[in-house]
């Protein structure tokens, strides 16, 4: 039997049990971020510097209060940045308002409708940052040759989308998410399209290293529960994936054999 007990994956030198990120935007209030969190078990939560308080405006809530760094690893992502220049200077203001912290999401946006990725702003962007000292986890699309270049740049891990931001459609393009998987040396943490429990373990049974996730659980009905959802569908699907599934058949094949029966 597979022993999973130890199971990590590494991301900055530093090694990580839950394999669930998410996200802290368009929960009700900080409480109820505060506790879907918690339920999901998830100890890399990203925030979105130009729409989140870390820091930069005093007076205001400040979302570290709530997710603590002491207990937590922030990750820092450039959401709502449209080009490389905007990404980096947000890359940077992070850094800065967490004492140096070189850990970053990037992510450049290609237009406002589909939020879909503008590669070639990601490419220069992620090149910039990497030579800066920062350690780059990447949001693209499912390219698998974008995504190995990513990884050349010296991204430490590259994110695909399974699907557009906060559209909840699963994974669309199951054998590209595969590929990637197959041709990297670096994790692979599919981030954008989740929708459900079943989107997340099938990401996982694929062969990724993670999920990143928002809306998903801070749109359901309730945010707790479905963050507690995602958090067993996670293990699941990492456990399928070390199990090894059986072939699929086309035909039926008997549970019990029929070998060896008196008739």
């Amino acid at each position: 039997m597979t022993d999973v007990s130890n199971d990590t994956f590494s991301l900055a030198g530093r090694e990580y049990r839950s394999r669930l990120l998410v996200g802290t935007g368009k929960y009700k209030d900080m409480d109820e971020t505060r506790a879907a969190i918690e339920a999901s078990g998830a100890e890399i939560v990203t925030i979105a510097v130009r729409r989140t308080n870390i820091g930069q405006n005093k007076g205001e809530p400040n979302i570290l209060d709530v997710l603590p760094p002491d207990r937590f690893t922030i990750l820092p992502n450039t959401a709502g940045c449209y080009d490389q220049k905007t990404a980096v200077r947000t890359c940077k203001l992070a850094r800065e308002l967490l004492d140096g912290h070189t850990l970053v999401k990037l992510e450049v946006l290609g237009d406002e409708k589909t939020l879909f990725p503008d590669v070639i702003q990601t490419l220069a962007a992620a090149e910039e940052l990497v030579k800066d000292g920062f350690d780059v986890m990447v949001y693209t699309n499912d390219d698998p040759i974008v995504a190995k270049r990513l990884e050349e740049i010296g991204c430490i891990a590259v994110m695909p989308l399974a699907a557009p931001i906060g559209s909840g459609l699963g994974i669309r393009n199951k054998l590209n998410i595969m590929t990637i998987v197959e041709n990297a040396k670096v994790p692979i943490l599919v981030d954008a399209g989740v929708g459900t429990a079943s989107d997340a373990a099938v990401a996982m049974e694929l062969g990724c290293d993670g999920v990143l996730m928002n809306t998903a659980i801070a749109a359901a009905r309730d945010p707790v529960l479905m963050a507690s959802a995602m958090r067993k569908a996670i293990e699941a699907g990492r456990e399928a994936f070390l199990a090894g599934r059986m072939p699929a058949k086309r035909f039926a094949s008997a549970s019990s054999p029929l070998d060896g029966l008196f008739f």
